[in-house]
């Protein structure tokens, strides 16, 4: 097992470098970038595609950067849309302090090598280095996904369970109609109608609409911050919870179903063991290896990319509200630095998944099957 787990471990070197190449050259090519932005700015216009060439510091194009007899200085000019007019040293002095006066490959090692000690260095537009900026949004983003997945695993299982003894039945057909319709429901539409209801949109005011905690947090005591903290997250939660609620319930269903059906299930009823000696002795254990395997997925969408329109309906600022104000932005440190931690995080969440598989049933050995 120690073999295995050093191999996977290995295996995310060359995975990481691969996700930050590709997201790298992709960049390349994209029309925008922080320089285009600050010249839109000085212009009074719009950033957002106003550039020929990538902000992230692609080569020169152009017929003006390759007439014979045009200077350093005004083939810099002529790289940008809106840059004509402008004094071509600060220009020049722009390129270099976003690093974009050297070489593409040159940039991507430099990069690389910051990020292998974990240094992503400093916002392009704030002046706050890129780990302070995800230090202060964490909170948020853990919390989201913490508790979406805790409070929707929690429920689903034991329903999908329930579902599968009773498959059939009007409790089955009943649930799977909550489910589906649930499914159904965007969680940003749920959100609305949740701050409709129960945050003073119309009808009771209930529950705050903004933020992690009160104003006066300070001033609580310890109950009362703990009360004040599920006050404000009880409405992002259960918007956010319902889509993954209605999709484990199932997967866990199904699963059971599965399992019930199998010869072994069959065996052991015959030995007269009891339907919840044979459910949980017996089924769960197999059962269950499916649901772990979606874990670390869900884990991920709601720690990053599920939470993005829920932390901007409820006023949260995360990490999935940084993430795409920085794309916008053209703030690259951050963009790169989020994908880098969260892809660097997935793969380590999908080897402890593997893991949990070997604790669930023992059988399972994977150094043994990549032999």
């Amino acid at each position: 097992m120690l073999a295995y787990i050093a191999r996977r471990i290995l295996l995310m070197i060359p995975t990481l470098f691969g996700i930050m190449l590709l997201s790298f050259v992709v960049v390349q090519f994209a029309p925008g970038g922080p320089v285009e932005r600050i010249i839109a700015q000085l212009q009074g216009v719009d950033a957002g595609a106003t550039a020929r060439v990538s902000g992230a510091g692609g080569d020169l194009s152009g017929a003006a950067a390759q007439r014979p007899g045009v200077g350093a200085a005004d083939a810099s000019t002529s790289r940008y849309r809106g840059a004509q007019g402008l004094d071509p040293g600060f220009i020049q002095s722009l390129e270099r302090q976003f690093g974009f006066d050297k070489p593409a490959h040159e940039r991507f090692a430099k990069m690389i090598w910051d990020y292998a000690r974990f240094d992503f260095g400093k916002s392009y537009f704030r002046d706050v280095s890129v780990l302070q900026l995800i230090k202060e949004k964490l909170p948020v983003s853990i919390t989201l996904g913490l508790w979406m997945t805790l409070l929707s695993y929690a429920i689903s299982i034991p329903l999908g369970i329930r579902k599968a003894v009773r498959d059939g039945s009007p409790f089955d057909v009943w649930t799977s109609a909550v489910v589906i319709v649930g499914y159904a429901i965007p969680g940003f539409l749920f959100a609305i109608l949740l701050i409709v209801l129960f945050a003073g949109g119309s009808f009771w005011q209930i529950f705050p609409l903004r933020g992690l905690w009160s104003d006066n947090w300070n001033e609580l005591s310890l109950w009362g911050k703990v009360a004040d903290y599920f006050w404000h997250i009880t409405l992002p939660i259960v918007a956010m919870a319902l889509g993954a609620f209605a999709t484990s319930t199932l997967l866990t269903k199904n699963s059971f179903l599965d399992e019930i059906r199998k010869q072994y299930v069959l065996t052991a009823r015959m030995k007269g063991l009891s339907e919840r000696q044979v459910l949980y002795g017996h089924v769960f254990r197999n059962a269950m290896l499916i649901v772990i395997a979606g874990f670390p997925g869900a884990f991920i969408h709601a720690f990053f990319a599920g939470s993005l329109l829920i932390e901007t309906i409820f006023s949260l600022d995360g990490l999935g509200l940084l993430s795409f104000e920085s794309i916008v932005n053209r703030d690259y440190p951050v963009v790169f630095a989020n994908l880098y931690i969260f892809s660097l995080l997935g793969l380590v969440v999908n080897l402890l998944s593997d893991l949990t598989y070997t604790w669930i049933d023992p059988r399972i050995d994977f150094e043994t099957r990549e032999a």
